[in-house]
């Protein structure tokens, strides 16, 4: 094998002493990959350390060296005086004032902390909140750890019957979102702290190396528990403290109690949206409303600043907006730096429809479901310089920008997809019903709907993949219509951990504002699953899906009907553009009348010929670039199916629910 040209390039500028411009050298070899040659990374890494600008670079190399067992020696010693000794003194600094906190904190039961030259792990920091840990006793290091990762990976609100009890979480992120979800005892008006359970003391005390403690304990919510300390879970407050929590009296939810949301995003239209939403309507700790469009949500919201804006006193909030609850308009007037997501919460907090379900006397704060709707999503790719497609959606970008999302703490995103070449069809039919509809009963704006090359449009829609360096999406899943519908207690057991929430009654059923549906409503039937709306779609529609979207396909778990992995080239592609028929037949038939309307008075679109036969060449014409726009498109995708951002970052299918096999009560669908 020929060596790495970069490597090449790195030694020779070594040897022309130009340290700064080897490093960039040693640098891009690296990321380009030598792992086949362990001495060419470990020199690399040492020459970037010492001459480069990204340490993280030569960090990563040396971990990895060391876990593989490749200088051991050399990668231990060089990460230890490079990364664990320059910060030794502040982590040392650090341990000592978690243990000073935890020594004058009510609700803590050791006071023997492990002196710090004893701790059983060594942190490495790698940046501000990052670590990679050191086992001294197995001699290795671990799996870097970020402890504000913004991912909940318990299903802490399982049960809230009883206080929750939680084991070894050392997330400074999950601990913030305890401390900040779980209500306050005196709220609830009963005991309801949060019992941490520590089953290595030791090993709890290395990790307040790391842990900032000091904003956990300022509520007194936490009660830690170490070891066989369980055993007094949960602790009768009123004989060992003397306080009756009983005596108080239950509060209302708070606007800044709400801090976590869960996105329900819109992967695209006619993807059983409704279902999910429907199945979650009335839980006891959600505020749910069905899907909202969100330019309405974003003007309502800039209507009640607006409004807010205008208040002059606390006396003036009464009948602010009308049907609203005095107390949430006081809340928001006096509320310091109020942001979107607090004039969200109070919007839904004083929606009746979308509190219906709710339980004020829950132990946890609820969590607003949410679900902005968009008329489409659309997405547009462009190949880059490495033959990649960059995706890019103005929905996407919407959402991304949005002050609304921005600003809640704690955000569970997930995804119903349904299969795609169904859903396409479906979208179809109501394409062409909408369209039907603006010409029979016209609206006062005189817009008329039209079907849109909906094909293209589906195969473009990759909004299942996901940059995970975005925040909205870095803890998310998605989950197939097919098994909600045919395997409902599996599905939603399993949603219902993801979204940490408690899988209710509520969740068996279909409802709206809290009624359940009516018989001959959707709701559980398993009907829609077999729908395939063939009069909306042909083979070659289905085919061009099928084939361009083959990677979700099998990712997602869903077979192929039409293509079966033989080759497909130009010719062929050009054969199944000229074969769709049916969604083209449908263009020209909303079309024919929107052009048509445009003649009036003896005008015609071409000069010289006639108003309905200049109409039918515009819309060959319309065609013809349709088809060009088409191809073109198309033949970014057959460069391979490779996606990456507008920064060229690659993106990655979002997960997949994982069912229990054990609550299935049919096979699973493919």
């Amino acid at each position: 094998m020929s060596e790495n040209r970069s490597l090449e390039i790195a030694r020779k500028l070594v040897g022309l002493g130009k340290d700064k411009e080897a490093a960039k050298a040693y640098k891009t070899a690296l990321n380009e990959g030598i792992e086949d040659n362990p001495g060419a990374e470990l020199e690399a890494a040492l020459w970037n350390l010492q001459f480069g600008d990204d340490y993280q670079v030569s960090y990563t190399v040396l971990h990895r060296l060391h876990c593989k067992g490749l200088f051991r020696e050399e990668a231990f010693s060089i990460m230890t005086e490079a990364f664990y000794t320059p910060n030794v003194k502040d982590l040392k600094s650090h341990y000592e004032r978690n243990c000073k906190l935890l020594k004058k904190y009510p609700y803590f039961f050791r006071d023997n902390f492990v002196p710090f030259e004893e701790l059983p792990i060594l942190f490495y920091p790698y940046s501000d909140n990052s670590y990679i840990p050191y086992y001294i006793a197995e001699d290795r290091f671990g799996d870097l750890i970020d402890f504000k990762e913004p991912v909940i990976r318990h299903h802490f609100f399982h049960d809230l019957e009883n206080p929750i009890l939680a084991k070894d979480i050392f997330s400074q992120y999950e601990l913030e979102y305890l401390n900040d979800n779980v209500r306050d005892s005196t709220y609830v008006a009963k005991e309801n702290h949060i019992y941490l359970h520590y089953t290595n003391w030791a090993v709890f005390c290395a990790y307040l190396q790391c842990i900032n403690i000091r904003m956990l304990l300022e509520d007194k919510k936490f009660v830690f528990l170490i070891e066989d300390g369980v055993a007094e879970y949960p602790i009768d407050f009123k004989e060992r403290f003397g306080i009756d929590y009983s005596k108080f009296t239950l509060r209302p939810i708070g606007i800044r109690e709400v801090s976590r949301l869960i996105w329900h995003t819109q992967l695209s239209t006619h993807n059983g949206g409704d279902f999910f939403n429907e199945i979650f309507d009335n839980h006891p700790n959600l505020i749910v409303m069905p899907s909202l469009m969100l330019s309405n949500v974003e003007e309502v919201m800039t209507k009640i600043r607006q409004m807010l804006d205008l208040v002059k006193s606390t006396q003036d909030t009464d009948g602010f907006v009308a049907d609203w609850d005095p107390r949430y308009v006081r809340e928001l007037y006096l509320m310091k730096g109020r942001t979107e997501r607090d004039f969200l919460v109070a919007y839904f907090l004083n929606d009746k429809r979308a509190t219906a379900g709710l339980d004020y006397s829950s132990r946890i704060a609820p969590a607003l479901f949410f679900q902005p709707h968009f008329p489409n999503i659309v997405y547009m790719a462009e190949l880059d310089m490495k033959g990649r497609a960059a995706l890019v959606s103005g929905q996407y970008d919407r959402i991304m920008k949005s002050p609304i999302f921005r600003n809640f703490k704690y955000i569970k995103t997930f995804t119903p997809m349904r299969r795609l070449t169904n859903s396409h069809a479906a979208t179809v039919r109501f394409m062409l019903n909408s369209a039907k509809a603006s010409w029979e009963n016209p609206q006062p704006d005189g817009k008329r709907c039209v079907v849109a090359d909906a094909v293209t449009e589906r195969i473009m829609n990759r909004s299942f993949m996901l940059d995970p360096h975005e925040r909205l999406y870095r803890d998310s899943v998605l989950v197939r219509f097919e098994d909600g519908k045919l395997n409902p207690t599996a599905t939603f057991t399993a949603l219902a951990a993801f979204l940490d929430l408690p899988y209710t009654e509520s969740m068996t059923y279909c409802s709206e504002y809290g009624r359940k549906l009516e018989e001959g409503r959707v709701g559980m039937s398993i009907e829609s699953v077999y729908r395939t709306y063939d009069e909306y779609a042909n083979d070659a529609e289905r085919y061009l899906i099928e084939y361009f979207m083959r990677d979700a396909y099998e990712y997602y778990g869903y077979d192929c009907n039409y293509y079966h992995g033989e080759e497909v080239d130009v010719e062929r592609v050009k054969e199944l553009i000229a074969g769709c028929t049916t969604i083209d037949g449908y263009i020209r038939q909303t079309y024919h009348p929107v052009l048509m309307e445009q003649i009036k008075d003896g005008k015609t679109l071409i000069p010289g010929k006639k108003p309905e036969e200049s109409v039918e060449i515009t819309l060959d014409n319309a065609q013809e670039r349709m088809d060009k726009e088409r191809m073109r498109t198309f033949e970014v995708l057959m460069n391979g199916l490779n996606f990456v951002n507008r920064a060229g970052q690659p993106l990655y299918m979002m997960p997949k629910l994982k069912l229990d096999a054990q609550l299935l009560e049919r096979p699973i669908y493919h």
